[in-house]
């Protein structure tokens, strides 16, 4: 089996998706592998967080990598990006029902945008607070499914789930991989790299209040793709059976080299043994 990946470049990301589709349609019956591949491309990052007892106080999307300073941390503020708020089952825990708040991710990757958020959380028993999410690759089938709760059971069924803490700056790179299995499906995952910098509280101190923050962006430009090619033939079955009688003989050749070998040991044993008995006597 050899695993074969690949990179392919992502379009443009700020056009919006109903645009988009509204351009496609009149060319229907024109439709060529680069239309195809553009269409395609629109990519819709989507970002589930689980704030609990957490406020989310502000969201903006921000360009060139440049965050402002805060000026007001820990006050409620704009919320500018899209989201969607919804309960649902826990697919691990029956009965459970599970908050979340579903934000639309980055998109822009020419200019580097990225997803600013802050949560606040007042809460005085707990030793380690975090917020959990998850992400999925596309906010608009989440939009467009008919069933929200069900929709959300199977990503949180299909994806990883991480962390964020609070009193740091957590920088969530995303990169998406898209495989395409033996069978013929295809599947799609974010990767991602973590890296946390230290807030420095600039608050009077209030016992209990805590503040979060985290960004997400992308990586880098790039889709992965991974595929699974499996090469079997008749050629490859006569090697694969030559190199087991291969292995089998050199087994076979070394028993056979370790029992002569055992056998003039012994024979040196007892030689050495006469010649002792007879020296005594």
């Amino acid at each position: 089996m050899n695993r074969q990946e690949t990179s392919s470049s992502y379009q443009e990301l700020s056009e919006d998706v109903e645009h988009a589709d509204a351009n496609l349609e009149p060319a229907e019956e024109q439709v060529d592998k680069e239309d195809l591949d553009d269409a395609s491309s629109t990519i819709l990052p989507s970002i589930a967080l689980y704030p609990g007892k957490a406020e989310l106080l502000t969201c903006k999307h921000h360009l060139h990598n440049y965050i402002p300073p805060l000026v007001n941390p820990g006050q409620p503020g704009e919320i500018e990006c899209t989201t969607r708020r919804i309960n649902y089952t826990d697919p691990f825990a029956n009965g459970t029902k599970k908050f979340a708040v579903i934000v639309e991710g980055p998109r822009d990757v020419k200019q580097q945008e990225l997803v600013f958020m802050q949560f606040y959380l007042n809460e005085t028993d707990q030793d380690f607070s975090a917020i959990d999410y998850l992400l999925f690759s596309s906010f608009q089938e989440f939009l467009e499914s008919p069933n929200k709760p069900d929709f959300m059971k199977a990503c949180e069924s299909s994806y990883s789930s991480w962390k964020f803490s609070s009193g740091f700056r957590t920088w969530v790179k995303m990169s998406l991989v898209k495989t395409k299995e033996e069978d013929g499906r295809e599947t799609v995952e974010f990767r991602q790299e973590i890296s946390v910098v230290n807030y420095i509280e600039r608050r009077a101190k209030a016992s209990g209040d805590q503040l979060f923050f985290v960004v997400f962006e992308w990586k880098d430009p790039f889709i992965q793709e991974v595929q699974d090619i499996v090469t079997a033939n008749a050629w490859n079955m006569i090697a694969i059976l030559c190199g087991i009688f291969l292995a089998l003989f050199k087994a076979a050749d070394f028993a056979k080299l370790s029992v002569k070998w055992m056998i003039k040991i012994r024979k040196r044993h007892l030689q050495r043994r006469t010649q002792a008995l007879n020296h005594i006597s």
